[in-house]
């Protein structure tokens, strides 16, 4: 019996004292806070309900509490110390201030969480695609709190660069790569639009010429159609426009008396070698 009305009081206390109580937390947007009052966790719904970012709140009631002002950088820095640091990589953005990660060392978060995957860090004030960061582990979620200024910058810059010359996952190599990297680099390309699209149309074009003898030198986005720079199985070169549809002949490169659309780019390759003897 005694223990319930400890209980009892303790409950009352934690009410009585709820609404002067002001606490820090984070918050994402449409998200809730969490805070503890004499032992007692209570979640609310933030006021104003968009508000994001690191907040003081005060509870309203028992379900709503309003923002009374925004934390500053020691603040959250004391926040943050509670909880056990985890050093990651961003590799795209999800929402405003929310992106995905994915650990630098595998074996380290796999050691310390017993597990592996990618992340999702909140509160992202700083940082771009492939920027290392430092950030905390708090029960199921993960709050931003630095870049990581030890690590090589050298490294994000080469990824950024590989990115915007839409440079494959298998063709990706460098001094320092490691297998996060890698992994990381392919979470990234995965939200670029069209990023594999160029690795498509070269497999098509290449096996078009492939099976009808010929090898691909390269090719050239001209809207509806490609320019396709080949070679016969002699070696000889050629310059062709190529339907994107169809892989019509546009244009073989030289002249067949208009009779270029007869033929597509794997049957252009027999013409153009019977033309050589």
């Amino acid at each position: 019996m005694t223990d319930i009305r400890q209980l009892i009081n303790q409950i009352a206390i934690a009410q009585s004292n709820l609404q002067t109580t002001q606490f820090l937390a984070p918050c994402v947007k449409g998200g809730k806070v969490r805070t503890r009052v004499a032992g007692m966790i209570y979640t609310f719904t933030p006021k104003p309900s968009k508000f994001e970012g690191w907040g003081i709140f005060q509870p309203v009631d028992e379900k709503t509490a309003k923002v009374i002002e925004t934390a500053d950088l020691p603040q959250i820095a004391e926040y943050l110390e509670h909880f056990p640091q985890i050093r990651l990589i961003l590799a795209h953005q999800l929402q405003k201030q929310t992106w995905l990660a994915y650990p630098v060392n595998e074996a380290d978060m796999r050691q310390r969480w017993k597990m592996v995957k990618p992340i999702a860090v909140h509160l992202v004030t700083e940082g771009n695609i492939f920027e290392p960061i430092i950030a905390r582990w708090h029960g199921e979620s993960c709050w931003f709190e630095d870049i990581d200024r030890r690590a090589d910058p050298v490294v994000s810059e080469i990824l950024q660069s590989a990115i915007k010359q839409l440079i494959p996952v298998d063709e990706l190599q460098f001094k320092g790569m490691t297998p996060e990297i890698r992994t990381v680099y392919e979470l990234a390309t995965q939200r670029v639009e069209g990023f594999y699209q160029p690795q498509q149309d070269e497999k098509r074009l290449r096996k078009a010429l492939q099976m009808g003898g010929g090898e691909l030198q390269q090719f050239n986005d001209r809207g509806d159609y490609w320019t396709v720079d080949w070679t016969t199985a002699d070696g000889v070169r050629h310059s062709s426009a190529i339907a994107k549809s169809d892989l019509t002949v546009m244009s073989s490169g030289i002249c067949l008396s208009g009779r270029d659309r007869d033929f597509d780019l794997q049957s252009l390759v027999a013409v153009m070698e019977e033309r050589e003897y």
